[in-house]
């Protein structure tokens, strides 16, 4: 036992703690956790050595590599998945743009007139103004891609009978779905600081497919006790 506990002490000298990192970290990053440490390793920011007790042991390149990805999400809003593939860049030997340099991965979005919307869809002006009755879809001046794929369902739907109205209680799911999300991430969205509005960020699509993945088991259950 004396002998592991020195050999383990050996092999972490120089290296840091969960608790050590924190203390370097917070004055710069007052919200990081131990929780949103393990979060960064989990996605691949850093990878700290274990003890073979199974304590995390960071080394000075991970503390670098944690001050720079939570500099990113702070100061430039980067997701974690452009950060990712930075540091990779550099891991490679390669010379990417500097990271305040990072394209934006979000194209400009499209907008479209409601002719435009219609033609785009395939839709009759019918099926539109049902579905802005029944709330599916809001009136615009202009409309999204997304009001385009939506609008583009309802048409597919409405030639088996199943029109706008009826689909109305699939929105107030998905709105019950975004309060669930609202509610898991309250203690993040209360925090004015950047750093947490990016971890939510990060979490709820990640939590909105765990959902998504629930909603279809049990579609799919319920089709077979149709179909059987």
């Amino acid at each position: 036992m004396a002998g592991a506990a020195a050999r383990e002490r050996s092999s972490s000298a120089g290296l840091l703690s969960i608790g050590q990192v924190l203390a370097r970290l917070t004055p710069e990053f007052p919200a990081l956790t131990s929780s949103k440490l393990r979060f960064l390793e989990v996605q691949g920011i850093v990878t700290p050595t274990r003890t073979e007790s199974g304590y995390r042991k960071f080394s000075q390149d991970d503390l670098d590599r944690l001050r720079l990805a939570l500099t990113l999400q702070r100061d430039h809003y980067l997701p974690l998945v452009v950060i990712r593939e930075y540091l990779a860049d550099v891991d490679a030997g390669r010379d990417p743009a500097p990271p305040s340099a990072v394209p934006s991965i979000v194209a400009a979005p499209r907008r479209y007139r409601r002719d435009e919307l219609l033609s785009a869809a395939g839709a009759s002006p019918q099926v539109l103004n049902d579905a802005i009755s029944t709330g599916v879809l809001t009136g615009q001046d202009a409309y999204n891609d997304q009001s385009v794929a939506i609008l583009r369902a309802l048409v597919a739907l409405d030639r088996h009978g199943i029109e706008p109205r009826h689909v109305r209680a699939v929105r107030q799911s998905a709105e019950r779905e975004v309060a669930l999300i609202e509610s898991a991430l309250t203690t993040l969205l209360r925090r004015t600081d950047a750093a947490s509005h990016a971890h939510a960020r990060e979490l709820a699509p990640e939590l909105a497919k765990r959902l998504d993945e629930v909603r279809a088991i049990f579609v799919r259950t319920a089709l077979d006790r149709l179909l059987s």
